[in-house]
């Protein structure tokens, strides 16, 4: 494994994968936690987690169907200092529509924690980290009681298209030309 440190344009594409993998893959997300939390060298009083090396096709492919359905890039993309509050407002409508069409056709979701928000709950000791992330201040050992303030969401099934051979998935969106 090589010690250079990978430039910009090589970080930003992987940037993405993290992106969402982070977001869908409760595994790798409570990973990050423990590596973000991991001592300093030298200090081995705690395991640490594994990285894994991923691909970023399934996050290409991601990013294409929120662009195709909910042309979520070009909505990120525009400068939106000209526009007002009620036009971003409504141009938002048709991004989260297109969103909300892409995670249903390709995703089943459910959330973590069954408990309403709000909701006191209780994370007995070996809870999963991954599952749960601990805000405010932690003192302790568990059993830890809180407030949920999000339930979170957990991918149960992932229906993605598949790829054509061939098919370059860094082409997000073609350009379009009109005749």
């Amino acid at each position: 494994m090589s010690n250079k440190t990978p430039n910009f344009f090589v970080r930003l594409p992987y940037s993405v994968v993290v992106f969402f993998r982070y977001i869908f893959d409760g595994k790798f997300a409570g990973a990050v936690h423990l590596a973000s939390d991991a001592k300093p060298a030298g200090d081995q009083s705690e395991a640490t987690a594994a990285v894994v090396n991923t691909q970023p096709e399934s996050a290409l492919q991601l990013l294409s169907l929120l662009q195709q359905e909910a042309r979520l890039i070009d909505f990120v993309q525009e400068d939106l200092t000209a526009f007002s509050d009620a036009e971003i407002g409504a141009v938002g409508r048709v991004v989260h529509a297109g969103c909300r069409k892409v995670l249903a056709e390709h995703f089943t979701l459910s959330p973590v924690s069954n408990a309403g928000e709000q909701s006191e709950i209780t994370l007995e000791r070996g809870f999963s980290a991954a599952d749960y992330r601990l805000t405010g201040t932690l003192t302790g050992e568990p059993p830890f009681t809180g407030t949920l303030v999000h339930p979170g969401w957990r991918v149960t099934a992932t229906n993605l298209p598949q790829l054509v051979k061939g098919h370059d998935l860094n082409i997000l969106a073609p350009a379009e030309v009109e005749l």
